[in-house]
């Protein structure tokens, strides 16, 4: 149920990769980014880096500048988003870490969840990491996932598409802000 590697219809571009470390992917991405930046508006790429290339990265690497971690409100993720934070800040003191609850039955579950996350983190690394919303559970994000389209444009009023919505703009200030 994955997207084929494509321009997709909102201009996002989804390009997978064989690498098989974070230096193979910071290279891969660089690559891209070289290669497609005369044809693009943007110049925001995202890159998904799995769980463990972050715990096994030993050195300082451009891709753990800011870190966007997706977590459900379960406290065994929690605790997994915790460690995932110790490890960046650990490794690359001035990146910032930003979390995302997603699958949550409530509002309130999700900033409880975040809240506690946030004491953990202030408490066991010293810092604090930033709230990039919550992403809720909506039978319309399966939907979406099926018919392989994007929630916002094949169910654009459900929560989860206004969710979304919600998370792209507060990265988008960050990185307005950052800019200036």
């Amino acid at each position: 149920l994955w997207p084929q590697a494509s321009t997709g219809p909102l201009g996002v571009a989804l390009r997978p990769s064989l690498a098989q470390n974070l230096d193979e992917l910071l290279a891969s991405a660089q690559d891209w980014a070289a290669n497609t930046a005369h044809k693009s508006e943007s110049d925001l790429l995202l890159v998904r880096i799995p769980p463990e290339w972050i715990s096994a990265a030993v050195a300082p690497s451009p891709l753990l500048d800011w870190v966007l971690l997706f977590t459900s409100s379960e406290e065994a993720n929690l605790q997994e988003a915790l460690a995932l934070t110790r490890n960046v800040v650990d490794r690359h003191p001035g990146a910032r870490v930003g979390i995302t609850i997603h699958g949550a039955q409530s509002r309130e579950e999700a900033e409880t969840a975040f809240g506690n996350l946030a004491r953990a983190s202030r408490e066991k690394t010293g810092r604090d990491v930033r709230s990039y919303g919550l992403l809720v559970d909506d039978l319309d994000v399966y939907r979406a996932i099926v018919a392989q389209r994007p929630i916002g444009l094949a169910h654009p009023q459900s929560p989860a598409a206004r969710a979304l919505r919600d998370v792209a703009e507060l990265l988008l200030g960050d990185i307005e802000e950052d800019a200036r």
